[in-house]
């Protein structure tokens, strides 16, 4: 496609095979094909479509489609009753995978070095469970506060990282610290 202006300044769209030229370069005719393809698209298709479903008839020959669109459905009906019923808890839990996290943890925390002590803390302190609670303390980073367990993992990784921040400057610091009191 080309754009050119007429006599009056006005953009004109000019298809390159409908393009004819008469003295200097001058379009005479434009091109309306573009628009017939376009209008003549749903009968393309609805051809298409019978052409395929005719070929699935023929191999469908011995068994009435509905009887097939009801057992169809009835899979389907079965398979969502299925993961309704799924418990909520087993399906949180299978999309915070701890490779999820860690990978998360490892974007906020770009030295590997210190990725390698927060990740030794969090292990010792919890497992990488967002679960995990021992006495009063609660989640990745055991921490004492209900509001810290009622967060999504990723969000107790950013309060963990925020703690350790403010009270150690970096993972390593922490986990030294832990390493030498047992805490942090």
């Amino acid at each position: 496609m080309s754009w050119m202006h007429d006599s009056n300044g006005a953009d004109v769209v000019i298809g390159w095979h409908s393009i004819q030229r008469h003295g200097l370069g001058t379009p005479m005719k434009l091109s309306t094909a573009f628009i017939h393809r376009v209008l003549n698209t749903p009968k393309i298709t609805l051809n298409l479509d019978t052409y395929l479903t005719s070929s699935i008839r023929s191999m469908l020959v011995g068994e009435p489609l509905r009887r097939i669109a009801r057992k169809r459905c009835l899979v389907l009906l079965a398979a969502l009753c299925i993961a309704t019923a799924t418990p909520a808890q087993a399906t949180k839990a299978a999309t915070y995978s701890i490779d999820h996290l860690k990978l998360y943890a490892h974007s906020k925390i770009l030295d590997y070095k210190e990725f390698q002590c927060f990740n030794r803390i969090i292990t010792k302190e919890s497992r990488w469970s967002y679960l995990a609670k021992n006495g009063s303390h609660y989640g990745l980073g055991q921490m004492r506060s209900k509001h810290y367990r009622d967060l999504d993992p990723f969000r107790q990784i950013d309060a963990s990282l925020r703690y350790i921040s403010n009270r150690y400057q970096t993972p390593c610091k922490a986990w030294a610290f832990h390493e030498s009191k047992g805490y942090y």
